[in-house]
C-alpha cells in the first residue's frame, strides 16, 4: 500500500518546505507529485499536510508517516550499497569532493596516514565535481566533501573542522604592499588572479567586494599555484589565498596584506551523507583533516 516511492516524497517535502521544492528533488513535475501525493492519500484515507500552510505542516497521519520514511529509507539505502558492493571483503572505496583548489598539497600526509590506517580503502581525492561537489555527494556520486559554503538540508551532516584566513597577495613593490590592511574601495578595478573558479564564486569577491558594493575588475584564470603566484609576482594583478598557500611562495617577491582590520576568516567543513555506509569511514577521514589543518593553522600564525 505505502511505497518508497511515497516515503521519499515525503522525505522531500520536510527538505524543501513547499511542493515545487519536492517536485524538484525528485526530478519529477510539480504535477506528478501532486499526482503522487493524491494517490498516497487516497490510499490511507487521510491528508498528509495542510494544505496553503507556509511553511509547510504535515498532518498528524503525515507526521506519522514521515517517521516511518526516516527509520527506513536510510536501511533501504545502506541494504542497496550493501549488494551492489557485493557482502565480501572486496575493496571499498571513498570518493572525496574538493571545492579548495590550494587544498590538495597539505592534504597529502592525510591521505598517507588514511592510507596506513585503512590499507582496505581506496581513497579516492577528486575536484571534477568542483562547482556541483554537495549534488554530487547528495547522490552518492561521492562520500565527503571539504567545503567552505554549506547548504542546509536533512540528508548532509556538517562537520566543522576549523577556520582559516585568506589575505590579499601582491608584489612586494605593488602600492598596496605597505599597508597594514586593506579595504575593498582600495581594491575596485583591480584585476584578480585566481584558480578557473567564476567570480561569484571567490571568497575575495562574495565575502569582500560584493558587500561593499565594489566593482571587480578582469579576472585572470592560473590552473596551477607556482604560475598563480608568479603573475602576481609580475604584477599582473592581486590575488586572495589561504594563508597555507601563501607559504609556498617558491622564492617569489611576495607580501600578503589582511583583507579589512579584523581580516577575511572562512570555516572549512567536511560533508558527507547521514545515511550512508561510509559515513564512519568518512568521519574518519575527517578527523585526521581537521587534526592536520589545525596543526598547520598553528604553525602558519
Amino acid at each position: 500500500m505505502i511505497e518508497l516511492r511515497h516515503l521519499r516524497t515525503l522525505v522531500a517535502l520536510k527538505e524543501t518546505g513547499s511542493l515545487a521544492g519536492a517536485a524538484k528533488k525528485r526530478f519529477v513535475t510539480q504535477s506528478a507529485l501532486s499526482h503522487q501525493i493524491k494517490e498516497l492519500e487516497t490510499r490511507i484515507n487521510s491528508s498528509i499536510f495542510i494544505r496553503k500552510s507556509k511553511p509547510l505542516s504535515f498532518t498528524q497521519e503525515g507526521a506519522r508517516l514521515l517517521n516511518l520514511a526516516e527509520e527506513i529509507l536510510p536501511k533501504v539505502v545502506e541494504t542497496e550499497y550493501d549488494l551492489k558492493q557485493g557482502l565480501n571483503d572486496e575493496l571499498n572505496r571513498l570518493g572525496v569532493g574538493i571545492e579548495c583548489h590550494s587544498c590538495f598539497r597539505w592534504l597529502m600526509p592525510v591521505m598517507e596516514q588514511f592510507r596506513d590506517a585503512h590499507p582496505g580503502v581506496n581513497l579516492d581525492l577528486s575536484s571534477r565535481h568542483l562547482f556541483d561537489s554537495l549534488n554530487a555527494l547528495e547522490v552518492g556520486e561521492l562520500d565527503v566533501v571539504l567545503t567552505s559554503d554549506p547548504v542546509p538540508g536533512q540528508s548532509i551532516a556538517y562537520q566543522h573542522l576549523f577556520d582559516f584566513e585568506v589575505k590579499l597577495v601582491v608584489a612586494n613593490d605593488h602600492p598596496l604592499a605597505q599597508q597594514e590592511y586593506v579595504t575593498p574601495k582600495q581594491l575596485e578595478r583591480q584585476s584578480i588572479i585566481s584558480y578557473p573558479v567564476p567570480l561569484q564564486r571567490l571568497d575575495l569577491y562574495r565575502h569582500f567586494l560584493e558587500p561593499a558594493g565594489v566593482e571587480a575588475g578582469e579576472q585572470i584564470s592560473c590552473d596551477l599555484t607556482m604560475m598563480l603566484l608568479q603573475r602576481i609576482a609580475c604584477k599582473d594583478g592581486v590575488a586572495a589565498l589561504p594563508t597555507w598557500s601563501i607559504s609556498e611562495s617558491y622564492g617569489l617577491n611576495l607580501t600578503s596584506v589582511k583583507l579589512g582590520p579584523e581580516g577575511l576568516k572562512r570555516p572549512l567543513f567536511g560533508a558527507y551523507r547521514r545515511d550512508s555506509s561510509s559515513a564512519r569511514m568518512a568521519q574518519q577521514w575527517l578527523k585526521l583533516v581537521a587534526k592536520e589543518g589545525l596543526a598547520k593553522q598553528h604553525k602558519l600564525n
